[in-house]
């Protein structure tokens, strides 16, 4: 084996930025990165536009502030304990951790796959409270969307438009007209990467059909934030504004929760919302009431016949 040269030599290395690695054959070179610098080389390859890479920009921005920039050639567990340490000590949940995790987790594993680091830590998911899920009921949902109507048409149609169908706002929003045909809408940019088509209830039909007058699709003249500022004002003029889970993304619990409360079983429920598991899907199971009803009859059963001795 060659000698390997040290730095100052004709390689003119700097030792805070390379560090040598021995493979089975020969020596290779590997650089050293912060999270910056890798979510600039993979950021567009790994997530598409919208309000996830959006979210997943803020996270990496965060965790490479947390580690002051630090460039590395490996990441050692240590740095990932120091890191959720850091996020836990700024008041971070559980499963705000698991988020900003997942999408530090899927850079890493990238610039693994393309040599840019060389070992990994083990990923361990937190565990997370089942919280309680917030939906509107068929009152609360007539009021808010009068308020959203009194100021948006549009808005309004993708209200209706978001809770009969349980998609993300910014599904609806990137919509084609193509996408939203013979009574059925076909989501391909989603946030788990699969697409989906659900069927349409008649009011969605009504608000997704009207004249096109130059627009991509039925919702493509609104903006997210211009959508969540009427949402807000109408939400305020209801006495929602305290409630901080009244946000759009209510109503796609409220559709969940409605399809499940009907009868409608969790696999299809997970189908039509487009989750990646079942375990997603799960946080409605409880609504599933009337899977338990015929328990109460077995045991009643038991009681009368103990009675009757």
């Amino acid at each position: 084996m060659g000698a390997v040269n040290s730095p100052g030599s004709e390689w003119g290395l700097s030792r805070s930025r390379y560090s040598v690695t021995f493979g089975s054959e020969h020596l290779r070179l590997v650089s050293e990165y912060s999270l910056k610098e890798l979510f600039t080389k993979y950021g567009d390859i790994l997530w598409e536009p919208g309000t996830h890479k959006y979210n997943v920009t803020f996270f990496i921005g965060e965790l490479d502030e947390l580690l002051m920039g630090k460039r590395f050639s490996a990441f050692e567990q240590s740095l990932l304990d120091e890191l959720i340490g850091k996020l836990r000590a700024r008041g971070n949940s559980n499963a705000t951790i698991n988020r900003k995790m997942a999408a530090l987790s899927k850079l890493l594993r990238k610039a693994h796959k393309m040599g840019d680091i060389h070992s990994l830590p083990e990923f361990r998911r937190q565990k997370e409270r089942s919280g309680r899920i917030r939906f509107l009921s068929c009152s609360e949902e007539e009021m808010l969307f009068a308020a959203i109507r009194r100021r948006s048409e549009d808005a309004w149609r993708l209200s209706v438009f978001l809770v009969d169908t349980g998609c993300r706002l910014g599904e609806a929003i990137g919509l084609t007209w193509n996408d939203v045909r013979d009574g059925r809408a076909s989501f391909w940019i989603t946030k788990s990467a699969r697409a989906r088509s659900v069927p349409l209830t008649k009011r969605a039909q009504e608000v997704s059909n009207l004249p096109r007058n130059g627009e991509k699709g039925p919702f493509a003249m609104l903006r997210q934030a211009q959508y969540r500022t009427i949402w807000n004002e109408a939400k305020a003029e209801i006495g929602l504004s305290q409630d901080t889970q009244v946000v759009p993304h209510v109503l796609r619990h409220t559709c969940a929760s409605r399809l499940v409360q009907g009868g409608i079983d969790l696999r299809r429920v997970q189908m039509w919302l487009g989750h990646q598991t079942l375990t997603m899907t799960m946080r409605y199971a409880h609504l599933a009431t009337g899977d338990l009803d015929p328990c109460v009859g077995v045991l009643e059963r038991c009681s009368k016949k103990a009675a009757a001795k």
